[in-house]
């Protein structure tokens, strides 16, 4: 079963989200070492959440809360208090209610800025390093990679893939109130990864021309020459030519010794963990937008019924499916079993790979139809209507709650 341990900007503060994400990388491989119970893991630390979610078995999909102490014990180790700071304001999902909560997450629904379209990306790549850590497994494979094909449904069907909101497109709506001629305006980017390059295909949308970047780790040439900015090399003296800051890195950058004390210049950071440190906020001349203020700023969820509604039916469909399954499988092995005979009979009888072929198709054909209403009547809740006309037509008993199945012999079959 899946279960879901999420804290995210709705019930934790951003300080506390920032501090145990520079944390995150190695509790999915914890998790999953700490209990065989545990049969996966994937997590997602974003600049507004920290969630894992888990695939347990039996004993432990009975008690979330057992889990979730899994995991923050992972979390104890390396962040102290913070693990039972973060516990307190987390919730517990599991079953179905986790894969709607993957689902909406995955489709920026649950986002400070609802209907983000950085978040997809970021679930994806929690499933990927879940991958490279040998910590996913095939049943959190099945929902993620159902949660971007249901994100990408609700981008192209809904109002909210039309609006495109992201933070930084927030951070720029913010800044543009100060800002006469984006044209004119000198910015400076902090970071080279792939939030500054969204940052500059925002930046260019509204007119900048005069956009430099810098790097903590030397990469500042490589990422200009790739996207057509200019290069700086020292923090301090970039910072002065710049009126707009704009820091999106994985690390501290900015402290007030970096910023000279000349002109006014606004800076943005949307880094998690933050970016810059607080106290620059305090400096005369300098205006500090970080990532709980922006939140502040945020439109008012727009969660529009179209999109809510293609989550809902899409987790819907995927629980369905999997509750389905065991009956799917054991008819087509049904099915196939019978196959084989006939096969062996047809060559006996001097079939040719036309014949084998005509049979093989034949037998798809009568697997599909009864898959999909088998499909059907589970979303209805009425699987066991399907269940038992197996067993009424075919002989093929499902053993409740498992993947079981007994079928009829070899002698009820030719008698039949």
């Amino acid at each position: 079963m899946l279960l879901c341990v999420s804290a995210s900007h709705s019930t934790t503060d951003f300080a506390l989200l920032d501090r145990v994400s520079r944390e995150a990388a190695t509790v999915a491989a914890d998790v999953v070492a700490a209990d065989p119970a545990i049969r996966g893991a994937v997590v997602l630390a974003t600049c507004n959440r920290f969630e894992a979610y888990l695939d347990v078995d039996d004993t432990l999909a009975a008690d979330p809360a057992a889990s979730a102490d899994l995991v923050f014990a992972a979390l104890a180790g390396s962040v102290g208090d913070d693990a039972a700071a973060l516990r307190r304001g987390a919730e517990f999902l599991r079953g179905d209610a986790a894969v709607r909560h993957l689902f909406a997450v995955s489709s920026g629904l649950e986002s400070v800025v609802v209907g983000e379209d950085e978040i997809s990306g970021q679930v994806q790549r929690a499933l990927a390093a879940a991958r490279a850590d040998r910590t996913s497994s095939s049943d959190l494979e099945r929902a993620f990679q159902r949660a971007a094909r249901t994100s990408r449904r609700v981008r192209h069907a809904t109002e909210l893939g039309a609006a495109g909101r992201s933070m930084v497109r927030l951070a720029l709506d913010l800044a543009g109130s100060r800002i006469a001629d984006w044209t004119a305006v000198p910015v400076l980017v902090v970071g080279t990864g792939r939030y500054a390059a969204t940052t500059i295909a925002a930046l260019r949308a509204r007119g900048a021309r005069d956009i430099r970047v810098f790097s903590a780790t030397g990469r500042a040439d490589d990422f200009a020459a790739r996207y057509g900015v200019t290069a700086e090399h020292e923090l301090r003296s970039a910072i002065a030519g710049a009126e707009l800051v704009l820091t999106c890195t994985a690390r501290y950058t900015v402290t007030p010794d970096d910023i000279p004390d000349a002109s006014r210049r606004l800076i943005v950071d949307l880094g998690l963990p933050r970016n810059v440190e607080p106290a620059v906020g305090q400096l005369p001349g300098v205006e500090l937008l970080d990532l709980e203020l922006l939140a502040l700023h945020a439109p008012l969820a727009e969660r529009g019924e179209g999109a809510q509604r293609l989550v809902a039916d899409a987790a819907t469909e995927f629980v369905a499916e999997a509750e389905a399954a065991p009956a799917i499988v054991a008819f087509r092995q049904h099915v196939l079993d019978a196959l084989d005979e006939e096969l062996v009979r047809a060559r006996s009888r001097g079939g040719d790979a036309v014949t084998e072929e005509a049979l093989r198709h034949l037998a798809g054909v009568l697997v599909h139809t009864p898959s999909v209403r088998a499909r059907r009547l589970a979303a209805e809740g009425r699987l066991e209507e399907f269940v038992a006309g197996l067993e009424a037509l075919h002989g093929v008993r499902i053993e409740p709650g498992t993947a079981d199945a007994t079928s009829v012999t070899d002698t009820d079959r030719s008698a039949g």
